[in-house]
């Protein structure tokens, strides 16, 4: 590379050698032929000289010296493109990938065709999704490289990126007309082909895609997506015939999908329930080891026809012992006449295998009786039938005979725990799964699953302990979970603390969440390259799109949702100085609340200085990583991240600014739940930010308008309005009025509430956001209120444990004022509703389950 301060031959033989250390990973070499050139005195500032010591040292960990050497030779060379690479490269190992575009754009102002540098800037503009900055650098090295595929290739992309199909389309034609003809064409160019179809199939020219594929067809290796391609083309183009053939030709390669007898039926355009049912017999005849034909036709038979298919379903399941048979059948149960006939059968069953050893009474005489897990395998389907319908007596029933019948299965010690859980009781269940788990130490499956019901229990560290058993050793579990991005253990983690109170561990698990999304969107990063070279073009694409609405996956929502709702609470609850408080205080306690305090004290030493060990170890374990970094053995390109300190978090100084951050990803992401707009609502209305209240409420109300926590917030917003009337500016109140018609109706508070509870006066759900609305409006009417929600005798359709702990919550949180008897008589009520739901009794009655291996840590539970 041409400098703009050359060096003489000797110093700058050196120089070279040092890009050729930095490239090999030779970093102390580097550093070594670095000195002898700045130990000259004519070249102890040399700009490009002290950029490559910075690089190099930053790949040595040494990050602080490391900008100080790059900044000092940039200072030195302002006019160098190597210095500016090199700065763009230390900015870029940091993630600050906007600042490396600018250094790169500086680069090129001193080297305009340089390639390396137009390369680095094209792989931070896809990643930024720069695309219109993205096409032009790809032009560029186009003009550069006009022979390379990836050239052409890069750039066409950049077009179909921004929706511009003509012209990607025209310079993929322009490439692959160069190409050189003949027969041996390999995957790669099979690869490029089909990425052409997708281009020309997304610009809606279904026709032109067609004739494309059909002309290619035999330079396409990946024949399995080839087919697809064609089915689906002629399926959307109506040409059923042809779709039909190739369908048809896909389920011979694959009876087990069940997406080719979707798309089969269309293609015969089979409408009739009886046509599409007896599509499926002949089917099943064709194929009779195939299980998609035996179980589809249950979505479309109906009566007698139903019960009969059923009827040889259940049977072949239960005599072969088929566990997840009743998630099998799950989704015919919303039709309640199936369900009756399920049940019918089943219970036919039973008395049939116990009398007879048959599925039958009437069969007495027909073959061998029916093996002795057959009557098991219906008490474990009836148990999870009576399950799911809330028959929560008859479920234990069956499930206890199962038990009895057969000890040492351990999907019946799971369905029990399951059956405890959909109950409202999470210590009785977190114990069933402590016995499954036990009689199977080595099933990874059953093992997280206990850890689940345990974490649902609020038993943090019995969790952590059992996940342990599949962890790497010499490392705490959190720790190496974190590492592996278990999301699930950490997300009800974050919700375990939010129960317990413990709001700023709650938020560090949140934030780990958070940050394993960032870290696989960073990782997007190597594949720019390698998916070029490699021509995986329409997985590509795929990828970078899926990249777009990551944040939009429920592990993120669950995650966020969580923080949100702590930072709200923090918000209007601080977390305030224990130490503090105590010291005021200390003068006026009782010698036995004093002895109390002390042990509370003696403990979170003890707690802290667990912490400060933990800390300590981790800093051990940083300077061997450092030291290994300096050794060339681990490559510095990742940024040090802040340590998340539970203590901090909790008491955040802008708390709802922290919680927006979590909800911009939601807004942009997941605008389709309706929990988005509300969660938003909350946050700018303790914000009183009006305008992006109003907007929070129009987004909501377009979602779902009957909502009956979109009705609270209505009026919050309207009494709001009310209030601060005097002090809106102009063109707000101009916007506000515009949309008062559709919101309000042009009525007030009062009328709108009234309304919505006469409405909607048949469900708990409604009725309880409307009671808490009257009190709110008028904290007289607390009686009328009250009345509302906690006389649930017959009077509501949706009376059951989700909709009574709301109210219950709603009760203890204030939001009818202080009603302490009136709590106490419906804990009761619904303590006869749902005898096993733990949240209806008093503390003392609880009794929390006790694993079989872990003794109980009483600090764990929960004092509800």
């Amino acid at each position: 590379m041409p400098s703009s301060n050359p060096l003489p031959p000797k110093e700058n033989a050196l120089f070279k050698r040092i890009l050729r250390c930095y490239e090999q990973k030779q970093y102390k070499n580097g550093l070594k032929f670095a000195k002898q050139i700045l130990s000259n005195s004519k070249f102890t500032e040399h700009g490009e000289t002290l950029a490559m010591k910075g690089l190099t040292l930053n790949c040595l960990g040494r990050k602080e010296e490391a900008y100080e050497y790059v900044r000092r030779g940039l200072r030195n060379d302002l006019r160098s493109h190597v210095c500016w690479h090199v700065y763009g490269l230390l900015q870029r190992s940091d993630k600050k990938y906007d600042e490396a575009i600018k250094c790169y754009r500086n680069a090129l102002k001193w080297e305009k065709d340089n390639i390396q540098i137009l390369r680095d800037l094209s792989l931070l503009q896809i990643q930024m999704r720069d695309l219109e900055g993205y096409r032009d650098t790809r032009y560029q090295l186009l003009m550069l490289r006009p022979t390379q595929r990836a050239s052409w290739i890069g750039y066409a992309m950049s077009f179909h990126l921004l929706g511009d199909y003509k012209s990607a389309l025209n310079i993929l034609e322009t490439f692959l007309d160069q190409q050189q003809k003949g027969n041996n064409y390999d995957y790669e160019h099979s690869e490029l082909l089909l990425y052409q179809n997708m281009v020309i199939h997304e610009s809606g020219d279904l026709q032109r895609a067609l004739l494309h594929l059909e002309k290619w067809e035999d330079q396409i290796l990946d024949k399995l997506t080839l087919k697809e391609i064609l089915g689906e083309l002629n399926l959307n183009l109506k040409q059923y015939e042809k779709a039909t053939k190739y369908y048809e030709e896909l389920m011979r390669r694959n009876p087990e999908k069940t997406t080719y007898y979707y798309k089969l039926i269309e293609s015969r355009e089979l409408i009739k329930l009886e046509d599409i049912v007896q599509f499926y017999l002949v089917l099943g005849d064709l194929y009779p080891k195939s299980n998609p034909p035996k179980r589809l036709p249950l979505n479309y038979a109906i009566g007698e026809q139903f019960r009969t298919l059923v009827d040889n379903y259940l049977r072949q399941g239960l005599r072969k012992g088929v566990p997840p048979l009743f998630v099998d059948l799950r989704s015919v149960y919303t039709d309640k006449s199936k369900v009756e006939t399920v049940e019918q059968l089943l219970l036919q069953y039973t008395d049939a295998l116990k009398s007879i050893g048959k599925f039958s009474e009437s069969e007495v005489k027909n073959g061998p009786k029916e093996p002795a897990s057959a009557l098991l395998w219906v008490y474990y389907f009836l148990a999870q039938h009576y399950d799911y319908l809330n028959q929560t007596e008859k479920a234990l029933m069956y499930i206890d005979a199962a038990l009895e019948h057969t000890p040492t299965l351990i999907e019946l010690f799971v369905t029990k725990g399951r059956i405890y859980k959909h109950a409202g009781d999470p210590y009785e269940a977190c114990k069933w799964l402590d016995e499954a788990q036990a009689l199977d130490t080595a099933d990874r499956y059953i093992n997280s699953k206990c850890a689940k019901y345990m974490l649902r229990a609020n038993k943090l560290k019995e969790a952590e302990e059992i996940c342990s058993k599949f962890t790497r050793e010499g490392v705490s579990a959190m720790e190496n979970l974190n590492e592996m991005q278990c999301m699930w253990f950490q997300t009800e983690c974050a919700l375990a603390y939010q129960r317990l109170g413990k709001y700023g561990e709650s938020l560090k698990k949140c934030h780990e969440v958070d940050r394993h999304f960032s870290e696989i969107i960073e990782d997007q990063f190597d594949f720019h390259t390698y998916c070029m070279r490699k021509m995986t073009l329409c997985s590509y694409v795929r990828l970078l799109r899926l990249e777009d609405i990551l944040r939009g996956h429920p592990f993120y929502f669950k995650a966020a949702r969580c923080a949100i709702e702590v930072y709200l609470h923090l918000f209007d609850e601080p977390v305030k100085d224990e130490n503090t408080e105590q010291e005021l205080n200390i003068e006026n306690l009782a010698p036995s609340e004093l002895k109390k305090l002390r042990n509370k004290q003696r403990k979170a030493r003890r707690k802290a200085e667990q912490e400060s060990a933990q800390a300590a170890q981790a800093q051990v374990k940083r300077d061997q990583y450092h030291k290994a970094k300096q050794q060339g053995d681990v490559e510095a390109d990742t940024p040090h991240l802040d340590e998340l300190i539970p203590e901090k978090l909790a008491k955040a100084e802008d708390p709802l600014e922290q919680a927006i951050k979590f909800l911009q990803p939601l807004q942009n992401l997941a605008q389709n739940r309706i929990e988005t707009h509300l969660m938003a609502f909350e946050i700018y209305f303790k914000k009183e930010k009006v305008l992006l209240m109003l907007q929070s409420l129009k987004r909501a109300h377009k979602l779902e308008s009957s909502n009956p926590k979109l009705h609270s917030c209505l009026v919050r917003f309207h009494e709001f309005l009310s209030k601060n009337k005097a002090s809106l500016d102009e063109t707000i109140s101009e916007v506000i009025e515009s949309e008062k018609v559709v919101l309000f109706k042009n009525k007030d508070a009062l009328q709108l509430n009234r309304e919505y509870l006469d409405t909607y006066c048949n469900s708990l759900e409604a009725v309880l956001e409307g009671a808490k609305m009257l009190y709110y409006l008028n904290s007289k009417l607390q009686s009328t209120a009250l009345g509302l929600v906690t006389n649930i005798d017959n009077k509501y359709q949706d009376v059951n444990i989700k909709t009574c702990k709301n109210v219950l919550k709603s009760l203890k949180n204030g939001d009818f004022g202080p009603c302490d008897t009136e709590i106490e008589q419906f804990m009761s009520s619904c303590q006869v509703l749902f005898p096993h739901a733990v949240d209806f009794r008093s503390p003392s009655s609880i009794v929390h389950c006790e694993s079989n291996h872990i003794p109980p840590d009483p600090d764990n539970y929960s004092s509800n």
